[in-house]
């Protein structure tokens, strides 16, 4: 059976994502890509299987660095492999625009926990970054025992003296999955 497929043309922003599983193929407006990465791999977690998306190179290197600010995007690389496939030169385009752009791959790894606990983990992320310059030591004890950030330490080969913004996404999931099971609810971020 051939697989179905939509060409819509509207602000992304305003249109009903899918409720059931679907791709995205587009060359997106540049100055609302986060916004489409939040409606796509944050609010539609459930549904967004992947796709392939022309944006500008910029933010696309940003998703790629060693040290990740963003909790959103500590957030896309824990529930997609993301994949700069090329760059795109301005004069691929008609008319040229001012900027590189680039070619990104995404597809959905298997889930590590349900998704219902999306947000939690997003404010996981975001409180662990709050202040991007704490070893990791320091911003695990804003959340966890002292005996218990030893204990993820050994138990995840986390560096506690490295910059938390230097945390790999498996780790940050392992650190979360901790919480879950080592932190009473009352304590966790919200």
């Amino acid at each position: 059976m051939p697989e179905m497929f939509q060409v819509v043309g509207c602000d992304f922003r305003n249109f009903a994502v899918p409720k059931f599983p679907f791709k995205v193929v587009s060359n997106i407006p540049y100055g609302i890509t986060s916004d489409i990465f939040k409606i796509l791999m944050f609010e539609s977690l459930g549904n967004f299987l992947g796709g392939s998306i022309v944006l500008q190179l910029e933010p696309t290197q940003k998703l790629f660095s060693r040290k990740l600010y963003n909790p959103y995007t500590v957030f896309y690389h824990t529930f997609f492999d993301l994949k700069l496939v090329y760059e795109v030169g301005p004069e691929s385009f008609f008319p040229p625009p001012t900027v590189k752009s680039a070619l990104l791959n995404i597809k959905r790894k298997q889930l590590f926990f349900d998704f219902k606990f999306k947000a939690k983990y997003l404010a996981f992320i975001s409180c662990l970054l709050e202040k991007p310059d704490l070893s990791v030591k320091t911003a695990l004890k804003s959340i966890f025992r002292k005996s218990q950030v030893r204990s993820i330490s050994e138990k995840f080969g986390l560096n506690l003296n490295a910059q938390i913004v230097c945390l790999s996404p498996s780790q940050w999931v392992n650190c979360f999955l901790e919480m879950l099971e080592v932190v009473p609810e009352k304590f966790h971020p919200s």
